[in-house]
């Protein structure tokens, strides 16, 4: 049952028309793996897609037994000289599944809740999803890295935003030291982007 959710899941996101991204609507999606014991502090810098000219959004993650939760506050700037977009939103992580030999990726639930604000007028996002990756360790050497997929399907609503929408989200995750790490991610589809991003954890 759990893996045919994983599946199904990941086969919709990949016959979506349509694509969104993250919490705020940024390219920046979540590997499998709590990479911190206690807190993390994040921030990235991503280029959403059309009508958006540069995205910067700012994290800070508190880690649980068997999830992982964050407040998440960006700026999306808009192309043209349009007004700018504040975002706000809260999102979480759950452990669903680890490899083994009948499926050989881990797996976690995406869960959050984004708000963005411009000029009066506001939007909703309500993205869930699953994330599926493996972390590779170099022989040799602390530096291990975990590639991942994260679809989403994000129902929406208000003055911003309006339908359900539907992410693929690719990335990487390059954990340099126990405290530092460096991460890449993007979206495929009709909105595309990419963003890259520091974490440090305790």
């Amino acid at each position: 049952m759990r893996r045919s959710f994983i599946l199904a899941g990941l086969v919709a996101a990949l016959l979506a028309p349509d694509l969104a991204a993250q919490t705020l609507g940024t390219p920046i999606y979540k590997s499998p793996y709590v990479s911190f014991k206690k807190t993390e502090l994040a921030g990235y810098i991503s280029d959403p897609g059309e009508g958006v000219s540069l995205a910067l959004q700012g994290e800070y993650r508190m880690a649980r037994p068997t999830f992982d939760w964050g407040l998440v506050v960006g700026y999306l700037d808009a192309n043209g000289g349009g007004d700018g977009i504040f975002g706000v939103g809260i999102d979480a992580r759950a452990r669903l599944a680890r490899q083994s030999k009948d499926f050989p990726l881990d797996a976690s639930g995406t869960l959050g809740f984004g708000a963005l604000f411009s000029n009066g007028n506001s939007g909703f996002l309500i993205p869930f999803g699953v994330t599926l990756g493996r972390q590779v360790e170099l022989e040799n050497s602390k530096v291990s890295f975990v590639p991942y997929v994260n679809p989403v399907i994000a129902p929406t609503f208000g003055d911003l935003l309006d339908d359900v929408q539907f992410g693929l989200g690719l990335g990487v995750d390059i954990a340099l030291s126990p405290s530092l790490d460096v991460r890449v991610s993007g979206s495929l589809g009709d909105i595309e982007g990419v963003g890259i991003g520091l974490a440090w954890h305790r």
